[in-house]
């Protein structure tokens, strides 16, 4: 009982990537690169579905909320990173810390049902094109985006209910650039069985209900392609879909990777880069993957730039 009179300790410091100061000014200066770059491409996406017309359709609806997903996913990390990454005192309040892992949770499964939506929108447009507009109503896929929130938030309650139940006793170094679940509970001074074991069943059951609700649309998609007789309809077919499939990819492999395994095999290094990758790279890459790769995303652009063009005329 004495160990628990300090179970709240007044802060963690989070020791970051490295610790020598020339290294820390360059990713300072790589990661606000990126990050400038990540709220540009994603607030630009954002916009230009939301101004032009011909981009309100269920793809690029799902499309504007996964840009607000990895603006604020960014959000979440990067600031802090930055300022830890400028300062010799890298100390992060105990509120502030458990703010930032549910956040964090919250996004994260967000974004991952998200992804599975974008999956079936793809599925329905491809296999049942003719149903497609029934089917993708904006009724159906505003509750779609409603339930992946939903998901998100559960996730992040229980992951957060769990964590409340730990006590720190000992050391607050937190041996990672941002409040993630692992390197937290590698703190505690209890017993975390059984803490991980539910937050593996959680984030496991996310991952893979997710996971296979995109591989049986894709697997649908690529038997109906398989079908089509014509070369340039499969081109066709293959591109709507491309560049979701490669931010799946991304995504889901950086989480796998760092979450799906056991935590004896935790590497503080690999698990720090795969961290830095889908924390602060992935949400400046998906805009550009959705953009570079979509003549309907630049000629929505060019539309949009005329407009601006022609209303400054006016005036």
């Amino acid at each position: 009982m004495g160990r628990k009179n300090n179970t709240h300790v007044p802060d963690f410091i989070l020791m970051g990537l490295t610790d020598s100061e020339e290294i820390q000014l360059v990713l300072f200066m790589l990661f606000l690169l990126i990050y400038l770059v990540t709220l540009l491409g994603n607030a630009g996406m954002i916009l230009i579905t939301h101004l032009d017309l011909q981009l309100h359709t269920p793809m690029y609806f799902f499309l504007r909320h996964l840009s607000f997903l990895d603006l604020s996913y960014s959000t979440v990390i990067t600031p802090k990173t930055l300022q830890n990454l400028l300062t010799s005192t890298k100390y992060i309040s105990y509120t502030s810390c458990f703010t930032q892992m549910s956040f964090f949770v919250f996004l994260g499964a967000t974004e991952c049902f998200l992804l599975s939506s974008m999956a079936y929108d793809r599925y329905v447009a491809i296999c049942n094109p003719l149903h497609y507009p029934v089917v993708m109503s904006a009724r159906f896929c505003s509750h779609l985006i409603f339930g992946s929130y939903m998901i998100g938030f559960v996730d992040s309650f229980v992951n957060g209910l769990c964590m409340s139940r730990l006590h720190f006793c000992d050391s607050n170094v937190i041996h990672h650039f941002f409040c993630d679940t692992t390197p937290v509970l590698a703190l505690s001074c209890t017993d975390t069985h059984d803490i991980e074991i539910m937050i593996f069943i959680v984030a496991g059951s996310t991952l893979t209900v997710s996971l296979i609700t995109i591989s049986v649309s894709y697997v649908s998609i690529l038997s109906t392609i398989l079908k089509i007789t014509s070369t340039s309809g499969k081109k066709k077919a293959f591109s709507t879909c491309a560049s979701h499939l490669l931010g799946v990819a991304i995504f889901y492999g950086t989480m796998i990777f760092t979450y799906l395994k056991p935590s004896k095999s935790y590497s503080l290094g690999k698990d720090q880069v795969a961290s830095v990758f889908y924390t602060i790279v992935i949400p400046m890459l998906n805009p550009l993957i959705y953009s570079l790769r979509n003549k309907e995303v630049k000629n929505a652009l060019l539309r949009v730039m005329r407009k601006g063009e022609g209303s400054g005329q006016l005036k």
